[in-house]
């Protein structure tokens, strides 16, 4: 077995995320479904841009976003995603490295700009999302470093992947790389519509094993079995796959793996600021917690913990150190 070399290794779009406060009129007046991420053209993205308060650049990407949390945590991490040679490519690639994380793979020369991401965070701290993807598409089979597969601990995929053909193709590759070196598979819904898309095909992937570790919330899980009845979708998660965690914002999240479910509460947080990257940074607290060997209870409030830090700010990375806020909190010597 190839000695390990990572202890994470995030697939995903790479995005920079565009973010303005907003109020509801303006998601009404544009046509928004609050809460929601959507996909758009270039001229929709130039629309939303004209209509957008003053706004502020970070780096994001679900996946990356999570990779750059384990990082914080200290772990030895990596990423795998499209940018273009351009501005945006740059702030990306330099937000991402400058967090600790290895990230190697080439800039598109030409084709579409980098991916961007218009958030919008209105009062109560719920985000809506409109995605161009521009170069993040393009990630292909090709772009999968097997020697960085094989040699990861865990490969963590988002589930936003499954839009574009060879991405998806991608995903497939690095997953089957995965398992070939014995190594863990992990998977994000990402996002209610999202599975409203690709339910079947994220189905299959559940239950044919692709995926060892399936990250979901409420909303995404009850879209996955099309009911409004958390109980049902729950109970026909636990035979499908085997091992799931599903974050239930204030009420914590559950740990589901087989006839056991481990219960852990969200930390308090004195004010909600902007959701943005609440869940990509609880699956980087549980995967840093699995890659070191901890019982899913640590795991899940090491989530907790870097969940609440993100949600208190605006933004989808952490500001402060994961690792000395672990500490603090007593999670970690």
């Amino acid at each position: 077995m190839t000695s390990i070399r990572y202890d994470v290794l995030g697939l995903g779009n790479a995005i920079v995320d565009v973010i303005a406060r907003a109020d509801d009129d303006l998601l009404v007046k544009h046509g928004m479904r609050k809460g929601s991420m959507s996909l758009i053209d270039e001229a929709r993205a130039a629309q939303i841009y004209d209509a957008m308060g003053p706004a502020m650049e970070i780096s994001g990407g679900s996946a990356a976003n999570t990779i750059v949390g384990v990082a914080s945590f200290g772990a030895r991490a990596a990423f795998i995603g499209r940018v273009k040679d351009d501005p945006l490519g740059n702030v990306f690639g330099h937000d991402i490295r400058a967090a600790g994380v290895a990230f190697d793979t080439a800039p598109s020369a030409d084709g579409p700009s980098t991916g961007r991401c218009y958030v919008l965070v209105t009062p109560d701290g719920e985000r809506t999302m409109h995605t161009f993807l521009g170069a993040a598409q393009d990630l292909h089979p090709r772009d999968i470093d097997d020697e960085a597969v094989a040699s990861a601990a865990i490969t963590y995929l988002e589930g936003y992947l499954w839009d574009p053909p060879h991405a998806k193709e991608a995903f497939r590759k690095a997953a089957a790389i995965a398992h070939q070196a014995q190594r863990q598979v992990a998977l994000s819904l990402s996002d209610a519509f999202c599975v409203d898309r690709w339910r079947d095909e994220f189905l299959h992937l559940v239950r044919s094993g692709v995926v060892d570790l399936l990250f979901c919330n409420e909303a995404e899980v009850r879209s996955l079995y099309q009911t409004a009845d958390f109980d049902t979708a729950i109970a026909a998660l636990r035979g499908d796959a085997p091992r799931a965690v599903v974050t239930r914002s204030a009420k914590g999240c559950l740990v589901i793996e087989g006839p056991q479910t481990i219960v852990a509460p969200a930390y308090p947080v004195d004010r909600v600021v902007d959701t943005t990257g609440a869940g990509d940074l609880f699956a980087a607290g549980f995967l840093f917690g699995m890659a070191r060997g901890f019982e899913d209870e640590r795991s899940a409030r090491l989530g907790a913990l870097a969940a609440a830090e993100v949600i208190s700010h605006l933004g989808a990375r952490p500001e402060t150190s994961l690792r000395a806020l672990a500490q603090e909190n007593g999670l970690l010597k």
